[in-house]
């Protein structure tokens, strides 16, 4: 057996745990992580001096309370103390009031947890005394964790106990004077080692085979393991990690404990596995994935003389499930037992030397391997036992905290405590207490039923269930329900015939002209053989002419099919095959664009005269369509939606009543008519008596034409695609022209159709008179334009400030009878704060795909929540979330969230940042993927005019707020971004990037004197013969300890020591040396990961021969 030998030496090496948290220490300098508080309030007449000897008693038995931890030469060690004096402070509140002097105990205590220890001086123990009364006082003990774990904290509690009622017995000192040894021996055993032993032991044994066959099992267990459990955030997760922490707790039964734990029995497993496979289940339903990794904390005491030692012997083990194909809760507890099984074999390799084997993929912003830890307290406790003295803890509101989230777990006979420990920067309390939550009502659901799928089992409360599914969605508005659209138009022509209806350029209508005309249409229509349900191809550009048809083609009892007349003859051709229309109308300047088809075509011209202007008398119900539009569908093949007369009268009621146009007001008709926001610009003002402003063919693309049309005709309402907005304001900004705060008629404008960023709305307001409203609203073509509608707020102006703190522009609430429903891929109402898919249900879906029965029925489905037999909801492929106060945030596609290695990314995100830079005027962001190189991210920005941009600075911006995989690898400066004719973004027109960069041209050897100085250094620490300034540290087989050696060195030729997070920062030479001097030149673009793989195995490999060499 292995002989341990005290090690009292000047030098000892550091446990691989130690080592670790002493890396952190350097990376987050001034930050306290590890830093472990134990606050307690005593009642009784607390002995000072006897207290203080106690546990100066403990430092003397325990080396590693004299232990200090240095950087010698880049490389930790720790040094022993013969001795080492504690001071304990006393502070005197007695002479505040009982509230101040509770103010200041939390103020202190606050104080207290964040303050930093310095490795290199100690103690890294703490002890301050706060007097409240004579025989009330509070103790603030602070460890660093780099000296104690939880087991080690029972041992303290004991022998300071021991201590301190041995001296209170009648072993008392005089003079100063402590227990000799016979004395210590009597009271407690000698010590078998101290923990410097342990760790040089460990050093020692875990090498050769028995290191090789521990790694071999965690390879292969975590070979492909996602590198983040992506949480729902309340905030984005900063670039750099923080450690702000906090903690909520929540007491669960005896009842329940007592049903957790028969369930445990009867299954055969133990109560941390039933724990241990719920907690998955609940990562799992709030994040969306099904490979799920959480870390848990073992004793690491496999020894008996390990037992009664303080130190860091804590070690981390990986549990890695697979929870994918919808298992039971039993029979996933049966794959986590088998796991778990597995892990507690191979427990004996350090995580530190995992995560260093292992190499995962480096990133300041979160640990890695995993995120999530999942503890439930088993080690001895031991309750501190004071003569004369009793005792309880405090608890403190905001503690370090090293990971994203900590679930604690305590048996006790009141129950099971669970407590959740958080990083504040990414989630709210209110968070925390909703989880606490569904913990519970999950546990509930698995005791009464384990043979329900983990899809299935409930998360949330009654209340909360009833909140979504029901109060929120309490939509329910009394809206004419027999109407059709266009007898909506006819009613407002009875009220106001002579008023003018419709402007284009120099001609208008009245009412009571554009009803003739109309009219007279219809009826020739009605000879042609329209009718209910019978579809009208229109192919017209903007013009009165096309107001009259649509209307006319409503009278007639059709339905309008718009078709953009700039479409390719091939792409019109196979629309008007597919939707079977009984005519075509179009303009006679446009016949010569039109494919040789068998419809009959009709050309308008304007009409002189006009016979037959009654109202036809046509039996057309709100059931029937009223219109049908082109998407593009996924396979290639256009999808034609189906939308009915009781879907958009409702939708444009709603508009009414909430929006309130009057015959004041003035709406412009920009949007081209084949996307749908041109239903509303049409009709809505028609309906309700205000005046519609035509644009010009072409005009909505013309931000001086557009301008000057404002405010000819005095326009009140318009709408943008928020894209289209951004070009309009970023062309006022080029001009002399005054601003839209000189379009005094401006009342509101809608945006729709793409994300509305914070940049956005606040230059908008910034841009306006302060009456303007700006709405935000959201809706797919399958539910009649828009479901959901949102007043933006000016008080949200700083987009900068507030984009940091994860705020998005709302897309509001459900319209009139309308409900939205956020579901999980088991359509599953998900809680609030997680994401989930935006379904849509009421009066305004539409009636399905023409043609397409399959992808109707996949995309409409029945309603799991519905009261009436055929009711539907309509899957949008959405991805949002609520917001606590019921608003709904838009988060992005479901099929356009990508994927870059390993990672999850939003695509939009990295945009909406782009775009906060004060040079960028817009930012898109796509994820290209080349034979050659792989996946990678580009960016295609915008400047601000006479802005000068480089790849350097953006990145740099970039890297400043998101984790490094979301920074682009290549940026392409545009003069516009182009649009598709509805005022989106073209992805497709995009150019495709140009990687000509140097890291993928192998070996570029160091220019400059810097480079050769940093090159030298990593060859050194590296053991490489040659190292190219394009080569990523840790590709080469670098690591953390041997980042603290680089910068060691790199001190001595700098005259100072860097921040380790900055080595972070830039892993290769060149990008080092730019960092460095402070050169603004283009910075290289990052490798092709497929490159930086191969680099590292060639690496590790020489490193392997170089020592092998050295061995021999």
């Amino acid at each position: 057996a292995q002989q341990f030998v005290e090690v009292l030496t000047e030098d000892a090496p550091l446990s691989f745990a130690q080592q670790r948290l002493w890396f952190f220490e350097q990376l987050g300098a001034g930050q306290s992580p590890y830093n472990i508080p134990s606050f307690n309030r005593l009642y009784g007449a607390l002995k000072l001096q006897i207290l203080e000897q106690s546990v100066q008693e403990i430092m003397h038995r325990h080396a590693i309370f004299r232990t200090t931890f240095i950087n010698r030469d880049g490389y930790p060690v720790q040094v022993i103390k013969p001795t080492m004096d504690l001071i304990t402070p006393i502070i005197d509140l007695t002479f505040l009031p009982t509230f101040e002097q509770e103010h200041e105990l939390s103020r202190l205590m606050q104080a207290e947890v964040q303050r930093p220890f310095e490795l290199a001086q100690g103690p890294l123990l703490r002890l301050t005394l706060l007097r409240l009364r004579p025989d009330e006082h509070v103790l603030l003990a602070t460890f660093h964790h780099i000296i104690i774990d939880g087991w080690s904290q029972g041992v303290f509690v004991h022998e300071l106990s021991e201590f301190y009622t041995a001296y209170c017995n009648g072993w008392a000192f005089a003079n100063g004077q402590s227990l000799d040894k016979r004395e210590r021996l009597s009271l407690l055993p000698a010590l078998p080692l101290q923990y410097a032993d342990f760790a040089k032991w460990q050093r020692e044994w875990l090498q050769g085979e028995v290191l090789q066959q521990q790694l071999d099992y965690w390879r292969q267990q975590l070979a492909g393991a996602p590198a983040l459990l992506e949480l729902p955030t309340d905030r984005p997760r900063p670039a750099v990690q923080t450690f702000a922490g906090a903690r909520r707790s929540r007491l669960l039964s005896p009842d329940l404990l007592l049903q957790l734990k028969s369930l445990s029995k009867q299954e055969k497993v133990t109560l941390f596995m039933t724990l241990l496979t719920a907690f998955q289940v609940l990562l799992m339903r709030y994040s969306g994935q099904r490979d799920i990794i959480v870390s848990t904390p073992i004793a690491n005491r496999t020894r008996k003389e390990f037992e009664g030692l303080i130190g860091l012997f804590v070690n981390t083990l990986v549990l890695r499930t697979d929870l994918s194909g919808n298992p039971t809760f039993r029979q996933l507890l049966d794959r986590v037992q088998q796991m778990a099984v597995q892990a507690y074999a191979h427990q004996d390799i350090p995580f530190e030397k995992l995560v260093e084997e292992l190499q995962p993929e480096r990133n300041l912003s979160y640990q890695s391997l995993s995120q999530v830890a999942f503890i439930l307290q088993s080690f001895p406790t031991s309750k501190l036992e004071l003569p004369e003295v009793s005792w309880r803890p405090i608890g403190v509101e905001q503690i370090p905290s090293p990971l994203d989230l900590s679930l604690f777990l305590t048996e006790g006979e009141p129950g099971l405590l669970t407590t959740l420990e958080y990083n504040t920067d990414l989630f709210d309390a209110t968070t925390m207490e909703r989880l606490l939550g569904h913990w519970q009502v999950l546990l509930e659901a698995i005791v009464h039923d384990p043979g329900q799928t983990i899809a299935m089992l409930p998360l949330l409360t009654g209340a909360e269930r009833e909140q979504l599914l029901v109060q929120w969605n309490a939509t329910a508005r009394d809206i004419p329900s027999d109407r059709c659209l266009h007898q909506l138009i006819e009613q407002q022509v009875e009220r106001t015939p002579e008023a003018i209806a419709v402007v284009f350029e120099e001609t208008s209508l009245t009412y009571r002209e554009l009803n003739r005309q109309a009219n007279y249409l219809a009826h020739r229509l009605l000879g042609e053989g329209v009718g209910p349900d019978v579809l009208v191809g229109v192919c017209m550009e903007r013009s009165l002419e096309l107001v009259i048809a649509l209307l006319a083609i409503l009278k007639a009892g059709g339905a309008y099919l718009p078709l953009d007349s700039n479409l390719p003859q091939q792409r019109l051709a196979f629309l008007l095959e597919d939707a079977q229309v009984a005519a075509m109308l179009t303009q006679p300047h446009l016949c010569d664009r039109l494919p040789s088809t068998r419809v009959r075509t009709i050309c308008l011209a304007p009409a002189s005269h006009c016979e037959q202007t009654d109202n036809p008398q046509v039996e057309v119900q709100p059931e029937n369509l009223a219109y049908m539009i082109y998407t593009s569908g996924s396979t290639g093949k256009p999808k034609g939606t189906m939308n009915t007369h009781r879907g958009i009268c409702n939708r444009l009621l709603w508009m009414q009543d909430t929006y309130q146009l009057t015959k004041r007001d003035r709406v412009l008709q920009k949007t081209p008519f084949s996307f749908d926001v041109s239903v509303w610009e049409f009709f809505w003002p028609l309906l309700a008596g205000a005046r519609l402003i035509i644009a010009r063919p072409g005009g909505h693309q013309d931000p001086m034409y557009l301008r000057t049309l404002f405010v000819e005709q005095q326009v009140t309402t318009l709408h943008f695609v928020p894209s289209m907005l951004q070009v309009f304001l970023g062309h006022e900004s080029t001009t002399a022209k005054s601003n839209l705060k000189n379009c005094t008629s401006l009342r509101q404008v809608i945006c729709s159709g793409e994300v509305l960023t914070p940049a956005l709305q606040a230059r908008f307001f910034a841009s306006v008179a302060e009456e303007v409203k700006l709405y935000n609203l959201y809706g797919p073509t399958e539910a009649a334009i828009d479901v959901t509608a949102w007043q933006c707020q000016r008080d949200y102006g700083d987009s900068t400030s507030h984009l940091s703190d994860g705020y998005r522009v709302s897309i509001g609430r459900p319209i009139a009878n309308t409900q939205i429903y956020l579901l999980d891929a088991a359509l599953q109402p998900v809680p609030i704060s997680v994401p989930g898919e935006l379904c849509i249900a009421g009066v305004g879906l539409a009636r399905g795909y023409l043609h397409q029965p399959e992808l109707t029925a996949e995309k409409f489905i029945a309603h799991p929540f519905g009261q009436q037999a055929g009711e539907r909801i309509y899957r949008t492929g959405d991805l949002a979330r609520y917001r606590a106060d019921g608003a709904i945030e838009f988060l992005g596609r479901l099929d356009q969230q990508v994927k870059l290695r390993g990672f999850r990314i939003e695509l939009g995100e990295i945009g909406a940042i782009l775009r906060t830079h004060p040079a960028v005027q817009e930012a898109v962001v796509v994820l290209h993927e080349e034979d050659s190189v792989g996946p990678y991210l580009a960016a295609y920005v915008v400047g601000q005019p006479a802005e000068q941009l480089t790849q350097q600075e953006l990145q740099g911006y970039l890297r400043r707020q998101l984790p490094d995989y979301m920074v682009p690898v290549v940026f392409v400066a545009l003069e516009t971004i182009p649009l598709t004719p509805n005022g989106k973004v073209d992805r497709h027109a995009l150019p495709v990037p140009t990687r000509t960069t140097q890291s993928s041209q192998g070996y570029v050897a160091p220019q400059s004197e810097l480079e050769r100085r940093i090159s030298g250094i990593w060859q050194e620490v590296l053991n490489l013969a040659q190292v190219g300034i394009y080569d990523n540290f840790f590709d080469l087989g670098g690591h953390s300890l041997l980042l603290i050696q680089v910068r060691s060195k790199l001190a001595a030729h700098l005259g100072y020591e860097m921040p380790v997070v900055d080595l972070f920062r830039y892993p290769t030479i060149h990008a080092l040396s730019t960092y460095l001097s402070g050169q603004q030149e283009q910075q290289p673009l990052l490798q092709p990961i497929a490159v930086r793989v191969e680099k590292r195995k060639t690496a590790l490999q020489k490193q392997k021969r170089t020592r092998e060499r050295i061995k021999r």
